[in-house]
């Protein structure tokens, strides 16, 4: 659905904000997410968790933006 109907907003998808977007995904007993970035015509997966709590825990933010300044500064 974010591939091909891109850009996309709520409740499906959401901006985290400096380029990192959040994709919220119900499977059948719990709820993941998906971190990612667009570069050009590219969607960049860049961490993947299962929900456990309200927020979006700091350590996946913090490996998601990690990887995503890996991928803006070295790619």
């Amino acid at each position: 659905m974010v591939e091909f109907g891109w850009p996309i907003g709520m409740p499906v998808c959401r901006a985290l904000g400096k380029g990192l977007y959040e994709v919220r995904v119900q499977l059948k007993d719990r709820i993941a997410r998906l971190l990612f970035l667009i570069d050009g015509d590219d969607m960049v997966l860049l961490h993947g968790f299962i929900k456990k709590s309200q927020a979006t825990p700091r350590p996946d933010l913090e490996l998601a933006k990690r990887r995503q300044h890996i991928w803006e500064n070295e790619a």
